[in-house]
């Protein structure tokens, strides 16, 4: 029960990550012009690979 709970979680946190990368989208391509990083593909990656490993246990 507590896997499932967790997979669940982990899989919400997955998607809002996705759609915050897509809201700020605009703010990215902003910054990137001002020569400043956006590491929000960092949250994304973390948050995938937490989720395939739960998915595989």
């Amino acid at each position: 029960m507590i896997a499932f709970v967790r997979r669940a979680m982990l899989f919400a946190l997955y998607q809002m990550s996705i759609l915050t990368g897509i809201v700020l989208l605009p703010v990215a391509l902003f910054a990137r012009q001002l020569g400043v990083p956006f590491p929000i593909h960092r949250v994304v990656e973390r948050l995938q690979d937490a989720y395939e490993a739960t998915e595989t246990a």
